[in-house]
């Protein structure tokens, strides 16, 4: 189950769980759309992976499986990736 982190590893914006403008890799580092467009140019990071829309977790199961809380940030940003 994905883990819905809350914000963006690069500039700490937040992105709650039924925000569309989450992007993920398939280690689900996350991103929010304007850093994974303009600034990393789709590719993660981390892991060098493609950054894809994150699926919304319907409400009612929110609940049941919630979002995490664990914040993860790079605090010295991240590094501009050529188009």
């Amino acid at each position: 189950m994905l883990e819905l982190r809350p914000n963006c590893e690069c500039c700490d914006r937040d992105l709650p769980p039924q925000s569309a403008d989450a992007m993920i890799c398939t280690f689900e580092c996350t991103f929010c759309a304007d850093c994974a467009t303009n600034v990393l140019a789709g590719i993660c990071p981390n892991c060098g992976g493609e950054l894809v829309r994150r699926p919304v977790r319907p409400a009612a199961l929110l609940a049941k499986y919630p979002a995490s809380t664990r914040r993860v940030f790079k605090a010295e940003g991240c590094p501009q990736r050529a188009a």
